[in-house]
């Protein structure tokens, strides 16, 4: 059995009962890259930046993965 995914109000991202993961939208991510959320929803349909979705269909971008690309340490 896969372990429970939830996507809370306050944007985070629950995993199991103890593993919480903020979620950032595309114009998070696009201001943080200087970029068009398109842009965003661009690389991840290509596989560049990875993503998530929300049970109505939009797409999330885990902060730890966005960090990752930045280069910012754990």
């Amino acid at each position: 059995m896969s372990p429970l995914k939830v996507v809370a109000p306050d944007g985070t991202f629950v995993i199991g009962p103890e593993t919480t993961e903020r979620l950032l939208t595309p114009g998070e991510v696009a201001r943080i890259f200087g970029v068009d959320p398109k842009t965003v929803n661009r690389w991840a349909l290509t596989g560049k930046v990875p993503s998530v979705r929300t049970p109505s269909g939009q797409r999330r971008y885990r902060e730890s993965d966005i960090n990752a690309l930045l280069g910012v340490p754990r």
